[in-house]
């Protein structure tokens, strides 16, 4: 009979999201971001200790601070919502009803499970039902979910649904193809595979758009 720790790992080690929405609890923003660095510099000083690190090197004496502060203000800054960028949209005055791709948007993210990054890119279009948005805010709507314990299926389905709540339409795709370190660099420590995952919305349902899709961006993958 497995027991809890061997069912946590297994849920780990094989990438399985419990959760459509990431796992925050409810005092999550209930003390700053100061406080928070102050509270993981002193947990990353416990780590590095605990391994053997000599502490008092020059090298090694400001880790802990950066480390901190590379957690809460650069690579899991995502789950703050003030840092959440505004996705303006504007009046499709010049009628364009094509699709829209936004493709090759570099992706960093951090691996849920074991804390390692996830990095490739992403693929996003939309075909405007009145509204359109800046070029630049589909990246930055890439990036602002990125930057959190992440699973991909989520990440996918998160950018897709902001999209769609900013743009007010269905129409709405993203594929993401990101190799994890977790798969690359430990375990099965296999370099060469990456993960693909997809979501479509509205009329890229239809075979023939998501085809027209997935030829834009050149992605030999089969859905």
């Amino acid at each position: 009979m497995i027991n809890n720790e061997e069912f946590q790992d297994e849920i780990g080690n094989n990438h399985i999201s419990t959760s459509a929405k990431n796992p925050l609890r409810e005092d999550a923003f209930a003390i700053s971001d100061e406080e928070k660095i102050e509270r993981i510099k002193k947990d990353v000083e416990n780590i590095l200790i605990t391994l053997g690190m000599d502490l008092t090197d020059d090298s090694m004496k400001g880790t802990p601070n950066r480390v901190a502060k590379m957690f809460v203000k650069e690579i899991f800054g995502g789950l703050n919502p003030t840092r959440k960028p505004k996705a303006s949209t504007f009046d499709n005055n010049y009628k364009y009803g094509e699709m829209l791709v936004e493709k090759n948007i570099t992706l960093y993210s951090t691996c849920e499970h074991h804390l390692l990054p996830i990095i490739g890119r992403a693929h996003v279009a939309y075909i405007s039902n009145g509204r359109v948005i800046g070029l630049s805010k589909m990246n930055r709507i890439v990036e602002y979910y990125s930057k959190r314990p992440q699973v991909q299926e989520r990440l996918t389905m998160q950018i897709v649904q902001e999209l769609q709540m900013a743009l007010g339409t269905e129409d709405v795709a993203c594929v993401i193809d990101a190799k994890h370190l977790c798969v690359n660099s430990r375990g099965i420590s296999d370099i060469e595979s990456s993960t693909v995952t997809s979501e479509f919305g509205g009329k890229f349902k239809d075979v023939q758009t998501r085809r027209e899709f997935l030829d834009y961006i050149k992605l030999e993958t089969k859905f």
